[in-house]
């Protein structure tokens, strides 16, 4: 059987430069491959070439980056190439140009965060998604839940699958082959002896890293040894210094305790920090599907702190491999269940085992490509056009507050995001306090200058005078001596 996997437009596959979906599908290949004859349609880029075969998966590379372009390239891509199952990762606005030009194939739609949305794709249009595929795959209960919330016609075609992760490549820091890299980092970066807690994600209000530096002032009086890490950028190898990032590293600055901020951080490497962490903490503002962190920081042997916030939650046993805040807007939450966790090494150790034991019998690729395989055979054994018959497991009863909160994010595609509209305790924005923060910097940045240069002025001056002076006192020598 031929399947086509087509892989969204902002990042290629495999993930060299990161990306949940990316690693989702890289993840589960090794499983599928010997079953299947499949091909992955993702965008270009140019550390890859546009077309090669590796381990029997051939890979297929388009121009992209900007969806209507890339949309016009996967229509082009199968007017050339059939395919039985074709299977479509979180972009239901591919559906239906896949539809009219390949009539024939069985059509998977994984949903990975809420593009669904009404101010994502015309409500009609995604009615009619919803009619031409066969199965709808979601990375978290509360995704399917939007969806069905959405468009109750939905139900019977939606399946959750958890996401997976590569316990062999994220290791306990104490594990044979983590702990020389854990002390290496540690004691290049001044975090010898100290608890570090870890924060890996995209620096952007949403994330909401700000909240867990804002809480440790007060933490930090309780603990003593602790020590901040903040792996991440704008957006992944983008180290723009934006308004919101100037912001978390102004209230970094003022911390009683170690900082560290490592920039973007390559696939390859990530896990390396995660070895060198004590403690993991999501501090998610949004209503996020399910972020792909928690599972690194399970198979790492962290605790997690993590927000009540979308999807996350759902892989949390409280109180067994971590705890969640229920209201992250307040900072006070991260310092109270921080404090909890932090009060007690016996129960945190045991809650970062708790963590790796589920990475290692549950949340791992091949139960996830097992998963998937059984979606894509209830597939091709559906007639075109008919109702699907339900799944044995079907997404629990919608929450009430599946769909609150939930708004476009304006910084990238791949995800929705909630307005910040939380004041700090001065009742000012972040924005404006991101603002004057720069102008003080900006301000101050001047004024070193106006004094550097002030000093170098007197500085040469007084050089010349001296040197002036020197001339004059040589010059008197010279002429006691001809005398």
């Amino acid at each position: 059987m031929k399947v086509l996997m087509i892989c969204t437009e902002k990042l290629p596959v495999p993930p060299v430069l990161g990306g949940a979906i990316q690693t989702y599908i890289s993840g589960i290949l090794p499983y599928l491959r010997d079953k299947y004859e499949i091909t992955v349609l993702g965008v270009n880029d140019p550390s890859l070439p546009d077309s090669e075969t590796i381990d029997g998966v051939h890979y297929a590379r388009i121009p992209g980056k900007v969806f209507e372009i890339y949309k016009d390239e996967v229509v082009k891509y199968l007017e050339s190439n059939q395919f039985d199952l074709i299977h479509i990762f979180n972009r239901p606005r591919l559906v239906l140009p896949v539809r009219n030009v390949a009539p024939n194939a069985k059509i998977t739609l994984s949903m990975h965060n809420d593009m669904f949305y009404p101010q994502k794709i015309n409500p009609e249009e995604a009615a009619a998604v919803v009619h031409e595929v066969t199965n709808i795959v979601t990375i978290s209960k509360y995704v399917g839940n939007v969806i069905r919330e959405l468009y109750p016609e939905a139900a019977s075609k939606l399946r959750h699958i958890y996401s997976g992760v590569d316990s062999n490549q994220f290791l306990p820091g104490n594990h044979p082959k983590m702990q020389k890299i854990r002390n290496e980092i540690r004691k290049a970066n001044g975090l010898e002896n100290k608890t570090v807690i870890l924060f890996a994600g995209r620096l952007s209000h949403n994330k909401g890293v700000d909240r867990l530096v804002r809480a440790l002032p007060a933490l930090s009086k309780k603990h003593k040894d602790l020590a901040l890490v903040i792996v991440g950028s704008k957006w992944f190898s983008q180290e723009d210094i934006t308004d919101y990032i100037a912001y978390v590293k102004s209230l970094a600055n003022k911390l009683p305790i170690p900082v560290v901020a490592t920039g973007f951080v390559s696939p390859s490497q990530i896990q390396n920090w995660f070895a060198a962490a004590d403690i993991f903490v999501c501090t998610s503002l949004w209503q996020e599907p399910l972020a792909r962190v928690h599972y690194e920081a399970m198979a790492a042997g962290l605790p997690i702190l993590t927000t009540a916030r979308g999807g996350n939650p759902e892989v949390i046993l409280v109180g067994e491999n971590g705890l969640v805040v229920e209201n992250p807007d307040s900072p006070a939450g991260f310092e109270e269940k921080l404090n909890e966790i932090l009060s007690n090494k016996t129960v945190m150790k045991k809650m970062g085992e708790k963590g790796r034991e589920l990475a290692v019998s549950i949340y791992n690729w091949e139960r996830v490509a097992t998963e998937v395989i059984e979606v894509w055979e209830h597939s091709l054994n559906t007639p075109l056009k008919e109702e699907m018959q339900p799944f044995e497991e079907q997404m629990e009863p919608s929450l009430e507050t599946a769909f609150e909160e939930v708004i476009p994010q304006e910084e990238q595609v791949e995800e929705l995001t909630v307005q910040e509209s939380v004041a700090t305790e001065e009742k000012e924005t972040e924005e404006e306090i991101a603002r004057k923060e720069k102008e003080k910097a900006e301000k101050k940045l001047k004024k070193d200058l106006k004094k550097k240069k002030k000093k170098e002025e007197k500085e040469k001056k007084e050089k010349k005078e001296k040197k002036e002076k020197k001339e004059k006192k040589d010059k008197g020598k010279s002429k006691k001596s001809k005398k």
